[in-house]
């Protein structure tokens, strides 16, 4: 098959999928205005953040599969490729890992303002009256909105520093779920009103569809805790920006944000969010599936939907 591939993806994908006799095209220059131009005969197109908008069915008349190197699949747009006959696949769970070390990460770096202390020694600046307040996280209590494969393997890290993790109860769970759930020591709170209540940090692990687009916003900050922390390395379409800049600015609530709206489609590039740039916020670049052993693990995810696709088999189709 003749393949496209819009992004940075490892060596390895390139390899397999040339030994197994299909003609690779890389260009992660590449974007959602760029990209309709591009795609021509393509039958496969293969994307990390570059956006699959409905030009793109439009101009490439053989496109069989969009595949998504990673879980989430927001920026494509399913709908329309499901119109044209394209099947849009992706690669869940083998990054969560990666994502759950960050978002443990940002907790600790909040919890101790490592950041802080790093800017100030490279300045020239020693404040260990400061930096000795910290409150440290174990005994305190972590609510986890999105108990999928990300969640699951934050609530077993924050477990091990000691701290108290909390789900939402959800009518229809399996007993295999709620098996698993109990075995992880998630202890489920009747609403999520409740653990925004209880819980003095909130992390976030859901996709970006309609329901949750503004999940956060000044009801949700209103019921956290005053100096509560929130975690973000989900999407930032999640977000109500200006609800949470009010949010810190009043309640003193502190996030940890690896997403944001908004975010540049390039790799490198300049951005001014007036949210990530909040005293409150200890942000990242959108890194959070990205360390070698996630790519790494995407990376043969990529190659077995693609070659299971050439015979004949449809594997992690979100379009159906």
């Amino acid at each position: 098959m003749k393949i496209l591939i819009a992004d940075n993806l490892s060596e390895f994908v390139i390899d397999e999928l040339t030994k197994a006799g299909h003609e690779c095209t890389i260009d992660p220059s590449l974007s959602a205005e760029t990209l309709p131009g591009v795609v021509s005969d393509h039958e496969v197109i293969v994307v990390r953040s570059t956006k699959v908008q409905p030009a793109v069915m439009e101009s490439a008349k053989g496109l069989k599969l969009v595949v998504r190197a990673g879980a989430g699949t927001n920026t494509i747009d399913k709908t329309c490729a499901k119109e044209k006959g394209v099947k849009v696949c992706n690669v869940p769970g083998v990054n969560s890992i990666a994502v759950a070390e960050l978002a443990m990460g940002l907790i600790i770096s909040i919890d101790r303002e490592i950041p802080h202390n790093v800017l100030d020694l490279r300045q020239g600046g020693w404040d260990k009256k400061r930096y000795s307040q910290a409150r440290g996280i174990y005994g305190s209590s972590l609510g986890i909105l999105g108990l999928g494969s990300i969640g699951f393997e934050l609530a077993k890290r924050a477990s091990a520093f000691g701290m108290n993790v909390f789900g939402v109860a959800k009518p229809g769970r399996s007993v295999n779920s709620l098996e698993r759930i109990e075995k992880a020591g998630i202890a489920l709170l009747s609403s999520r009103k409740e653990l925004l209540h209880t819980c003095d940090v909130v992390s976030i692990h859901l996709p970006a569809t309609p329901e949750t687009k503004h999940l956060v916003d000044k009801q949700f900050l209103s019921q956290m805790k005053e100096e509560a922390i929130l975690i973000n390395t989900s999407r930032g379409e999640l977000v109500d920006e200006p609800a949470l800049i009010q949010a810190m600015n009043e309640k003193g609530i502190r996030a940890g944000l690896d997403v944001y709206a908004n975010e540049p489609d390039a790799g490198f590039g300049e951005f001014r969010s007036e949210l990530a740039m909040h005293s409150n916020v200890y942000g990242t670049h959108h890194i959070g599936a990205s360390t070698q052993q996630a790519q790494d693990a995407v990376a043969k995810g990529v190659v077995e939907v693609i070659n299971s696709f050439a015979n004949g088999e449809l594997i992690n189709c979100v379009n159906q």
